[in-house]
């Protein structure tokens, strides 16, 4: 459970400034954004896989291009069910899509499986020194 809230607390951060940057993409407060994200979130749980699954073919013809249009349509249900998130059109929902994802995918990077934040360190080699 505490892996699901930290990674819809990523997807709340990818929202946000997918909302700020790409045209066409609004929130009407940052409430409305939050919930868009828990939306989006468990969207991206319950639905996506089995969206993945059906479409694997259509996936594999193209190269793995159509991910983004499936992320695309999720942002259109997530735009359907809550008030004060829009996605005007095709393009904004498909650069939403991407910037979600690429946010989504570097922050989702410092998270474990059980849901702990976790910086790889690693440590520099150290000078040999001979005595004779």
């Amino acid at each position: 459970m505490r892996g699901f809230l930290i990674r819809c607390s990523i997807t709340a951060v990818a929202v946000i400034l997918a909302s700020y940057i790409i045209p066409g993409i609004e929130m009407q407060g940052l409430m409305a954004g939050m919930v868009a994200a828990i939306v989006l979130s468990f969207l991206n749980a319950l639905i996506r896989p089995l969206l993945y699954l059906l479409s694997a073919p259509i996936i594999l013809l193209s190269l793995g291009l159509f991910m983004i249009m499936i992320n695309a349509f999720l942002l259109h249900v997530v735009d359907f069910f809550v008030k004060g998130f829009t996605v005007d059109g095709f393009w904004p929902a498909i650069g939403g899509a991407i910037l979600i994802s690429l946010v989504s995918a570097i922050l989702n990077i410092f998270v474990s499986e059980r849901g702990q934040v976790e910086m790889a360190m690693t440590n520099r080699p150290r000078k040999i020194r001979h005595i004779n």
